[in-house]
C-alpha cells in the first residue's frame, strides 16, 4: 500500500531546497507525462477530444476539492478575470468591502470599475466591517503577502446578517486548506500554486442556475460558453450553456492536461493529510525562528510564513540552493507536501549563519 511519503517521493525530485509555492508549485511526474503527451497530441496532427476531455475532467476534480457540483464551477485563465465579471455584475455605487493589502488580481477590478466604494479594512477587522448596505466582502482565504488565514466562518455569519454577498479567494489556499465553495456565494482559486498545475486555468465557483448564476453576466462569453460549443462557433451564440460554463473561456488545453494529472494526486493524497503535513513543518519553522530570535508576521494555522526584516536574504539563499520569496521586505518561505523537515532545518541553518 503507498503512503504519503512514497506518492510524493514518486512524483517529485527537486534539484533544490523549494520553499516557494506560494509562488509557483512544483510540477508532480505524472503532469509531466501529461503535458508531454498533449503535446505529442498536436505534433502528431491527432484529434484534440482528448485534451477538450481533460477540461472536464479538471474542472470535475475541482469540483470535488471544492464540494460543489460541477455545474457551479467555470474554467478561465486568471483570477484577476473573474473577478472582472464579478465586479461588472454589481450596480454603480455598490459598496465592495476588502482586506487591506489583498493580491491585486482579487481587489483590483473593483477599483477599475471606477463607480463602485471600495472600502479597505485590516483582514482582522473584515467580518465587524460588513454593514448594512455592504454589496460584497472580497477577500483571500490566506494572504498572499504573510499568509494570514481569514475568519471565514465570521466573515459568512455577517455577510449573512446584512444580505452581502461573498467572494473568497483561494489561490493562496486551495490545495492544503479544505475549500467549502458552497458556503460563498463566489469563489476562485487558481491552479498553478498548492494545485501543482501548470500556469493558466483558474477556477471560479458561482450560484446554481436556480439562483440566476449570482447575478453575473457572461460577458466574456465565446463559442467554447455555448450549450453546444461546436454549435457555437458562428455569430451570436443560440444557447449559452445551462451550467457555469457560460462564463469559460477558451481554455489552455496543454494546461488542462497537465492540472487534471495534478488534481489527481491531490485527490489522492487527500487535503487533510496535506494539511496536517504542511502546518507541521510551518510550525517547525515558526519554532526555529524562536530561538534565533525571530518573530514571524502572526498567522496560525498557515503554511505560509513571513518574517519580517529578512526579505533582503533571499538572494543569499536562492545562492545557497533554497528557494523563497522577498514580499514587501518579508523573507516568506511557503511549505507544501513535497517539502521535508530537513527542507526545514536547512533553511534555519543558513538564516542562522
Amino acid at each position: 500500500m503507498e503512503t504519503f511519503e512514497s506518492l510524493v517521493r514518486a512524483e517529485f525530485a527537486p534539484k533544490n531546497t523549494y520553499l516557494n509555492t506560494a509562488t509557483s508549485g512544483l510540477l508532480p511526474a505524472r503532469a509531466v507525462t501529461a503535458l508531454a503527451a498533449a503535446a505529442r497530441i498536436r505534433a502528431e496532427g491527432r484529434p484534440l477530444d482528448p485534451l477538450f476531455e481533460d477540461v472536464e475532467a479538471a474542472r470535475a476534480a475541482f469540483a470535488r476539492l471544492a464540494g460543489v457540483p460541477t455545474s457551479r464551477v467555470a474554467a478561465g485563465p486568471s483570477v484577476s478575470v473573474h473577478s472582472g465579471l464579478v465586479a461588472a455584475a454589481l450596480p454603480a455605487g455598490a459598496e465592495v468591502l476588502t482586506a487591506e493589502g489583498d493580491f491585486t488580481s482579487v481587489v483590483h477590478p473593483f477599483h477599475a470599475r471606477g463607480d463602485l466604494k471600495v472600502r479597505s479594512v485590516p483582514l482582522e477587522r473584515l467580518a465587524e466591517s460588513v454593514r448594512p448596505g455592504t454589496a460584497l466582502v472580497a477577500v483571500s482565504a490566506a494572504q498572499s503577502a504573510d499568509g494570514r488565514v481569514a475568519d471565514l466562518p465570521a466573515l459568512r455569519a455577517a455577510a449573512q446578517r446584512h444580505g452581502t454577498r461573498t467572494y473568497v479567494d483561494f489561490s493562496q489556499a486551495g490545495g492544503w486548506l479544505p475549500i467549502d465553495a458552497a458556503a460563498y456565494d463566489y469563489t476562485v482559486c487558481t491552479g498553478f500554486k498548492w494545485l501543482l498545475g501548470p500556469h493558466g486555468a483558474a477556477f471560479l465557483v458561482v450560484p446554481a442556475e436556480s439562483a440566476d448564476f449570482g447575478g453575473l453576466t457572461p460577458l466574456l462569453a465565446g463559442w467554447v460558453a455555448g450549450e453546444n460549443p461546436w454549435d457555437s462557433c458562428y455569430g451570436p451564440i443560440a444557447e449559452l450553456a445551462h451550467s457555469a460554463r457560460r462564463f469559460d473561456l477558451s481554455p489552455a488545453l496543454f494546461t488542462y492536461a497537465g492540472l487534471r494529472a495534478s488534481l489527481s494526486l491531490i485527490e489522492e493524497l487527500g487535503v487533510p493529510a496535506v494539511h496536517a503535513h504542511d502546518l507541521a513543518l510551518a510550525d517547525r519553522f515558526r519554532a526555529g525562528l524562536a530561538t534565533l530570535g525571530h518573530e514571524p508576521v502572526p498567522a496560525p494555522g498557515s503554511a505560509i510564513v513571513s518574517v519580517p526584516g529578512l526579505g533582503a536574504r533571499q538572494r543569499e539563499l536562492s545562492a545557497a540552493g533554497i528557494e523563497v520569496s522577498d514580499r514587501a521586505g518579508h523573507l516568506r518561505a511557503s511549505f507544501h507536501l513535497y517539502n521535508t523537515p530537513a527542507d526545514v532545518d536547512r533553511l534555519l541553518d543558513v538564516l542562522s549563519g
